[in-house]
């Protein structure tokens, strides 16, 4: 196979490849952003000539529109990487109004030494192998030709041709042939050894390829991409990336991934991976940049180790779009090679297991899981859209099902829409998931989550969960759930002890710190849930479930002016939640201010005419004002239209004056919650 032509540039300590796009550093390699290297060749290309702004631009950022600031950040890089001192143009100079010039002396690879490379001399180690390559002349002399068989040396003459054809010149020539041969065997040999040795090397210098750590790594960030140029960004395929990437690094029992829940907040675009790294408590990192030009995608991503920011590996793609699977197959690859992880079959499959190979549907599946992220009711059914139309695309798509699931639960829950219209949805979803991939931790995640939710079929969510944790035991989700069942139905110790492993797999995750508070409140630990919300607070001031927790934990010390201030922060925060009117009014009311406790409650009833109210806020209320016959009535009618909130009846203290009231007792009953 034919050698490309290379393009190689020498300056300084540096080596410039163009064609391998490398620097190295006396025979290091030097990492740099794609856009850094760009900008460096141009200068380099272009030698000791002023580059205008504008010029540099079109060759750096060909096509695209950007600003000037672009230009200045990857300067100010690149001097730093090739260590410039600030009052110094050692290798870039400004010159003001205009461009840059490339100061630094420039020598260009003479093809000879480019045909050496050629060979497989040019790589990071040449020197060694060049010395050991090189034969001593007869009288010493490091620098003359060495001769050859037949008495031909390197400059393509034969001794016979000056006609010295003695006896004695016979001899010499014919034992000079034979130590020839002699030292060729040996230097054969050597040759191999070191080409060898020399590839073992450049395995981990090469761009692209992956440099083992020095112990397996047993946690990992996977960072929301970047796009390569701001203006054409693309969250849904950027926030993709890194999802479907922790979906696929995170199958295994070897090593535990950060969900998306927690390294969402890290998108912004001049995040440091390393500051990330350290916040979000793992020892390694992945993060990139990704941007689509019609049926064109480039993708590059690095993985570096958060304690000494060692450089693992990094790697550049340019493909089709259709062809981001091979991209993720690889990427998902070189990081288990560069983790060195220890996987088993089942989960070297998992790691590239693609769950639709329709690229329409999965970018639609994308924009699915961007927008019910957000946890709105408009965004969600924003997301069920999404979702339906990849499903119409790819009937087979599971995951799409389990999107789907997910944002039906929690339009139900948080959205407060119909139970009875939307959980049949969100089960049949999750469902027909786990029928086309039984192996779907997620799946039975989110159907042991519904069906705790509304059938309040104890037993069989404790089996979902429970197979969910057996598929993948690192799934923060999975033990957030099981935690909330085990809560709910008395079980406090062990709920207690499964979210808090849920909030170290995920440690920043609001809801799962929220969940926590609560379910101490719910083990009668007020105080301590006091604590653990202040310190989901920290993580996020304007969490609204908090500050609904917060409000249920102040009642429950008898602080009401303090429950009134938390409820309505929740309040404010929330949208279309009327819990947090609920615990306002409950305050209220025991706190002697019927007159506005009973004004928000005409404002519950009148909203109920209007749209779905839980009927477990208004039973609430009702409770606070120790209206019993309205209480009692609210949640029989909670019952009946399958109210989810029903499953706090056994743990919320605000009920405990109803647990020997037979109606309730015989509720309870029903709901097989005695």
């Amino acid at each position: 196979m034919s050698q490309p032509n290379k393009e190689l540039y020498e300056f300084d300590e540096f080596r410039l490849d163009v064609t391998e796009r490398l620097l190295s550093r006396r025979g290091e390699r030097v990492p740099l952003t794609e856009k850094a290297f760009e900008t460096l060749c141009a200068l380099v290309k272009h030698g000791n000539h002023l580059v205008g702004k504008d010029e540099l631009m079109m060759e750096v950022w060909a096509g695209a529109i950007v600003e000037e600031n672009n230009l200045d950040k990857n300067i100010s890089y690149l001097r730093k990487v090739l260590g410039e001192k600030a009052d110094k143009a050692k290798f870039i100079e400004t010159v003001r109004g205009h461009g840059y010039r490339f100061v630094a002396e420039i020598r260009e690879v003479a093809e000879e030494e480019k045909d050496a490379e050629t060979r497989g001399y040019g790589d990071p180690g040449t020197e060694v192998l060049s010395s050991m390559l090189q034969v001593p002349s007869q009288n010493g002399n490091e620098s003359e030709p060495p001769a050859v068989a037949g008495g031909q040396n390197d400059l393509g003459f034969r001794i016979s041709d000056f006609g010295i054809k003695d006896e004695q010149s016979t001899k010499d020539e014919e034992r000079r042939i034979k130590d020839e041969k002699t030292n060729r065997s040996w230097l054969i040999a050597l040759t191999v050894l070191s080409i060898l040795a020399l590839g073992s090397l450049g395995f981990y210098l090469w761009p692209g390829n992956t440099k083992p750590a020095d112990a397996p790594i047993k946690s990992i960030a996977v960072l929301p991409f970047k796009p390569l140029v701001a203006e054409n960004r693309d969250e849904a395929l950027e926030i993709g990336m890194a999802d479907t990437l922790i979906s696929r690094l995170g199958n295994n029992r070897e090593i535990v991934v950060r969900p998306l829940s927690s390294v969402r907040k890290f998108g912004n675009l001049e995040q440091d991976a390393l500051t990330a790294g350290r916040a979000l408590d793992v020892e390694s990192v992945l993060d990139g940049s990704v941007q689509r030009w019609g049926d064109k995608i480039r993708v590059n991503v690095r993985l570096v180790k958060v304690a000494d920011g060692t450089l693992l590996w990094t790697g550049t793609f340019d493909e089709k779009f259709t062809n981001i699977f091979v991209v993720q197959d690889a990427i998902s690859n070189r990081v288990a090679a560069a983790l060195a992880l220890q996987l088993g079959g089942d989960e070297k499959m998992r790691l590239t297991k693609r769950y639709t190979e329709n690229v329409e549907a999965y970018g639609l599946y994308l924009k699915g899981r961007f927008h019910a992220a957000k946890l709105t009711p408009p965004e969600m059914q924003t997301g069920i859209s999404y979702f339906q139309q990849a499903i119409e695309i790819d009937s087979s798509y599971a995951m799409a099902y389990v999107g789907l699931a997910e944002a039906y639960r929690g339009l139900a829950t948080a959205g407060e829409m119909s139970p009875t219209e939307l959980f049949p949805k969100a089960k049949a979803a999750a469902q027909k998931a786990i029928e086309i991939d039984d192996s779907l931790a997620d799946a039975h995640a989110v159907l042991g989550f519904i069906i705790f939710w509304y059938d309040w079929n104890w037993k069989e969510s404790e089996n979902q969960c429970q197979r969910a944790l057996e598929l993948n035991p690192n799934s923060a989700d999975a033990h957030a759930f099981y935690a909330h069942l085990l809560s709910n139905t008395g079980h406090h110790t062990e709920a207690l002890a499964e979210i808090k492993r849920a909030r170290e797999l995920d440690p920043l995750n609001l809801r799962t710190n929220a969940f926590e508070g609560q379910f101490l409140l719910h083990a009668g630990r007020a105080r301590e849930a006091l604590a653990r919300l202040q310190k989901t607070f920290e993580l996020d001031p304007n969490f609204w479930l908090a500050h609904l927790f917060a409000s249920s934990a102040y009642i429950d010390k008898g602080m009401f002016p303090e429950a009134v201030a938390e409820a309505r922060k929740a309040r404010e925060l929330s949208g279309a939640s009327t819990h947090p009117i609920a615990f306002e009014s409950y305050a209220l009311a025991k706190s002697d201010k019927q007159v506005e406790a009973r004004a928000m409650l005409a404002e519950l009833l009148k909203l109920s005419t209007k749209r779905f109210v839980s009927p477990y806020n208004i039973a609430l209320i009702y409770n606070g004002l120790d209206e019993r016959d309205e209480t009692l009535a609210w949640l029989e009618r909670g019952f009946e239209q399958r109210e989810p909130k029903a499953v706090f009846l056994k743990v919320e203290p605000k009920w405990n004056n109803l647990r020997s009231e037979p109606r309730f007792i015989d509720l309870m009953k029903r709901m097989r919650l005695e």
